[in-house]
């Protein structure tokens, strides 16, 4: 990825890189290098790096760092984990937007990326325009979860109070355009209520400030409560989904809770520059669906309470159709919340 100097502000925020073990592929004859095919000029021939716009730890960072190995194994490379954060994800995919159309720059980006052109009015870049579509890798469930001693004890008895102590009740966020931020918009919307939202820098010092007591609820990707849920850290109320989720099958679906409104999942997928070469895109969409098929990745994710997407949509033309779609939605629903990122 260049970095010129308006990048190096950004480029300073990096905050943890992960490398994963050279994997040489190699032919049966001779132990040879298997080569690039397609790309003429043995792709990849040197480590690439996968961007994540959020920090590390975090729910689509450690998405990110479950598929890399693999990737690379398939690949016959290295695969470097940067975490570039700022302005809800904006900054790190911005950065790949700018990055040479190699094939040695890819963006991990979630939701959120369906929601920025709407969020925010000079954002640099355009979501179908700028880049080239890889695949989708997962779908991750929202859980509500409250402090532990947060008086509500069901999904329908939290509606009731937070409509009778909305002046008083804080839904904590990772910041505006975060999963967190949208889920909490969606929650608003379907209870009917408009809540005091407490912002952080990050969903972990979100949920360390719930966990403490500092804030009342909020809502978060299974990946990231799953462990403060089963440890009974937090009051968890349901979780987002049509069905309910394994990791956590006592956890009623909002639909069995009684606020059928709210479903929403979060859905991750794989980018790389506008102008990368087809034949390279193709190389990225097949590493991805070896690593979505690796036992260990989907043993991870369902402890995390989520799944691979299947194979069909691990593909650029899926990726592209499902991000299309949720252009649409999201802009209404941002729209209709009055939300502006400044």
């Amino acid at each position: 990825m260049r970095t010129t100097s308006r990048h190096r502000a950004a480029a300073r925020m990096i905050t943890a890189i992960g490398v994963f073990s050279l994997v040489a592929a190699c032919s049966g004859g001779g132990g040879a290098p298997a080569t690039g095919g397609a790309t003429g000029g043995g792709y990849p021939e040197q480590n690439i790096t996968i961007v994540v716009p959020f920090s590390a730890g975090g729910p689509t960072d450690t998405v990110t760092r479950m598929i890399a190995e693999p990737m690379a194994a398939k690949l016959g490379t290295k695969i470097v984990v940067q975490n570039v954060e700022g302005a809800g994800g904006t900054v790190g995919a911005g950065e790949v937007a700018r990055a040479e159309p190699d094939g040695y720059t890819v963006l991990m980006h979630h939701i959120g990326m369906s929601t920025a052109p709407a969020l925010y009015q000079n954002l640099g870049y355009k979501p179908l325009e700028s880049f080239e579509m890889i695949g989708l890798v997962t779908e991750v469930p929202m859980t509500i979860v409250a402090r532990k001693d947060f008086e509500p004890k069901t999904l329908q008895e939290l509606v009731t109070y937070v409509k009778a102590n909305a002046a008083k009740v804080t839904l904590a966020n990772a910041g505006i355009g975060a999963a967190s931020h949208l889920c909490g918009l969606l929650f608003q919307t379907a209870a009917g209520v408009k809540l005091q939202e407490v912002p952080y820098e990050g969903t972990g010092p979100a949920l360390t400030d719930l966990v403490g007591g500092q804030v009342d609820f909020m809502c978060d990707q299974s990946t990231n409560t799953s462990g403060q849920i089963s440890a009974g850290e937090v009051k968890a109320y349901a979780v987002t989904t049509p069905e309910r989720i394994k990791s956590l099958p006592d956890l009623p679906t909002t639909t069995e809770a009684g606020l059928p409104k709210l479903q929403v999942s979060v859905w991750h997928g794989l980018y790389v520059p506008k102008g990368t070469p087809q034949d390279v895109v193709q190389k990225l969409s097949e590493s991805l669906k070896t690593a979505l098929a690796d036992q260990k990745v989907i043993d991870q994710m369902a402890k995390l309470g989520t799944a691979p997407v299947p194979a069909e949509d691990a593909t650029p033309q899926a990726h592209r159709t499902k991000l299309e779609e949720q252009l649409g939605t999201w802009a209404k629903v941002i729209a209709d919340a009055g939300v502006k990122a400044s």
